[in-house]
């Protein structure tokens, strides 16, 4: 009966999905036990109009079980003709099903891959790049005596943030060895990746962006492997990657601070195995009732 009260609170309230104009996706992992009934992992759909309008925090609207293309698309498909032509703009990680879902659902939509999944891209290329010398020049994994691993969380580290004795690490760490340039040019493209995010002037920052596609694209020299494949996934991915520039800078951020609360819920309650109950908890610690309904 409370829960049916619940769900006829959210569900049923005519503003639950009123105005949805960007809207965040994302993966959520609900239980870490394996064979009780749905899956580990479920998707979350976040209403981020208010964050970008000024006028509110971002909005919790559902949970549903899976991570997939087939989940987002019947989620979409489930809501009115009105809310699909509201939404202009889909913030998303780098998972090619909701991509392909949002394409198919929303078509007039704009689909923005969030900024730290692509720096994060950049970041994984970069210790790639290093794990690859380090086995080339060496023939073993980093040990701590080794310039290559003493200098891997320097490496990610971005340049404004650096102090003296980062700067002197990295010195030396280009010059101790001729194909230690390979590292140096993988860094300065990470670099600039983070630069042009960070730029307050978003027609610079995306003209920054666009310039490192670009160069990447242009083909690179042998021995810049992981360079290669970024600006491969850059240049397919190119128009989301863009779109975080052109559409008032909408990220996924939000989206994964509302992750994080969610997973703090799972660990106040100990964990959860209905999923419809717990489905009704994340709303409920969201602040989705805290203006319908005492929670307390």
């Amino acid at each position: 009966m409370a829960t049916n009260a619940a769900k006829s609170l959210i569900y049923a309230h005519p503003d639950h999905l009123a105005g949805v104009r960007v809207l965040g996706i994302d993966e959520h992992c609900w239980k870490h036990v394996r064979g009780q009934g749905k899956d580990s992992f479920a998707t979350i759909f976040v209403d981020l109009t208010p964050l970008i309008d000024g006028t509110g925090r971002a909005r919790l609207l559902d949970v549903k079980a899976g991570r997939s293309a087939r989940v987002v698309t019947t989620w979409l498909q489930e809501r009115s003709p009105a809310f699909r032509d509201g939404v202009k703009v889909v913030t998303m990680d780098g998972f090619a099903g909701y991509h392909t879902a949002t394409t198919e659902s929303l078509p007039e939509s704009v689909p923005l891959m969030d900024p730290f999944h692509v720096v994060q891209l950049a970041g994984q290329k970069l210790t790639a790049c290093r794990q690859r010398l380090q086995q080339h020049i060496h023939g073993h994994r980093g040990r701590k005596k080794d310039l290559l691993y003493q200098g891997r969380r320097t490496l990610l580290t971005r340049r404004s943030l650096l102090n003296k004795r980062g700067t002197d690490r990295l010195e030396r760490l280009w010059a101790e060895h001729d194909d230690h340039i390979a590292l140096e040019v993988t860094y300065l493209v990470y670099q600039d990746v983070i630069d042009a995010y960070q730029h307050p002037d978003r027609k610079t920052g995306r003209r920054l962006m666009q310039k490192v596609i670009d160069q990447l694209r242009r083909g690179l020299p042998h021995g810049l492997e992981e360079l290669a494949q970024l600006g491969r996934t850059l240049w397919r991915k190119r128009a989301q990657v863009l779109a975080f520039f052109e559409r008032g800078g909408a990220s996924n951020g939000p989206v994964e601070a509302i992750n994080g609360r969610l997973e703090h819920l799972r660990g106040i309650g100990l964990g959860f195995r209905n999923f419809g109950h717990y489905v009704l908890r994340c709303l409920l610690h969201s602040g989705q009732l805290s203006n319908r309904v005492n929670a307390l």
